[in-house]
């Protein structure tokens, strides 16, 4: 017995019409770039072609080829690929920072491809904010002034935006630095003074182009941690942008890899590990510690005609590693149960086998 892999899909995605109730919905996206873009996704032949032979044929480059997915309130939706994926691109058209090609792109049920510059700007100050790679800060201006910056922009008091520049800096574990310049600080509370600002408008999703990426690794496990702790307390909708898996796994409810501006797989941690789509997938994921990421629910299997069901119970979600101690120590297999029902048992050879692969 094993998960159900519903909500994993390959490339291509299979049509549907966008979520009203996500945050974000991407039907069939393109960014084309080169002459004539527009002929590539509206030629099936051309649409289909590998990357390297579109650009032969026809000068083009196809950065984002056909995208579907969304994006759920309160969801760590994580974009991951190797360089060149066209994953930075993606991001970018979701603000129309870059202008799609074609394609459906829905901003909490709002067309974006027909938002005029006024709604656009709209956007951009009130309902969304990006943390880029490189801070992007004022050098000139203050902790305090950069967090306010984009307050500033939008007109507000001074008195009100720095209160609400306090606060946040507040939240990101910056009390005390409030005026310093940006040369004082190190790159890590560089980083928390973008991710401040970013937050100060009080944007309902928050976007984040591989923000970590230059930061020394003890102190990228330190943001990692900041945007979880950050996550639970404010709840936000966030797209984050990696070529990390390992920094993918640890954020992502739901994770999208990308090669080459194709999806490859869209789904849980645990259905990307459990499941691969394919051999790219398995060789992204051939190095993870399954027992670390597989819950109970993916090493089940239904119980033998004869087998003692007494064991002692847990949920199908509970984490295998979590789960090794109990199951070893049982006199009999450990029962999974979901809402009263038993769905399923584990037994010491289920676990040994994953620990192995680990």
């Amino acid at each position: 017995m094993t998960a159900s892999t519903a909500e994993a899909s390959t490339s291509p995605p299979v049509a549907e019409s966008a979520s009203t109730g996500a945050d974000i919905s991407v039907r069939h996206l393109w960014k084309v770039f080169g002459p004539k873009a527009e002929r590539v996704p509206a030629d099936p032949e051309l649409a289909a072609m590998p990357r390297a032979e579109l650009k032969e044929k026809t000068g083009c480059l196809a950065a984002v080829c056909d995208l579907s997915f969304d994006v759920e309130p309160g969801q760590v939706f994580v974009v991951m690929g190797l360089s060149g994926s066209g994953k930075s691109t993606l991001v970018r058209c979701l603000t129309r920072l870059i202008e799609p090609t074609a394609g459906e792109l829905l901003f909490q049920g709002q067309n974006l491809r027909d938002a005029d510059d006024k709604a656009l700007r709209e956007l951009r100050r009130h309902r969304v904010s990006m943390v880029f790679q490189h801070f992007g800060l004022l050098p000139h201006r203050r902790v305090i002034d950069n967090v306010a910056y984009g307050l500033e922009i939008r007109g507000e008091k001074k008195a009100s935006r720095l209160a609400r520049a306090q606060e946040v800096i507040d939240l990101v574990g910056l009390t005390g630095f409030e005026k310093s310049l940006p040369r004082q600080l190190s790159g890590g509370m560089q980083q928390r003074v973008g991710l401040a600002r970013a937050l100060a408008g009080d944007p309902s999703v928050l976007l984040f182009d591989e923000p970590f990426s230059a930061l020394d690794p003890l102190i990228r496990r330190d943001m990692q941690n900041e945007v979880i702790r950050l996550h639970r307390e404010v709840g936000k909708t966030m797209v984050f942008i990696t070529h990390d898996l390992s920094e993918a796994l640890k954020l992502g409810d739901r994770i999208l890899i990308m090669r080459d501006g194709r999806q490859v797989q869209v789904g849980t941690g645990a259905e990307l590990v459990g499941e691969p789509a394919d051999d790219y997938v398995r060789d992204f994921v051939q190095e993870v510690p399954k027992a670390n990421v597989l819950t109970l629910r993916w090493i089940m299997r239904s119980p033998h005609p004869d087998e003692p069901l007494d064991g002692p119970e847990l949920g199908p979600d509970v984490l295998v590693k979590d789960a090794v101690r109990a199951v070893l120590e049982a006199s009999a297999p450990v029962q999974v149960v979901a809402d009263g029902e038993l769905v399923g048992v584990v037994g010491d050879a289920e676990v040994l086998r994953v620990v192995a692969e680990s």
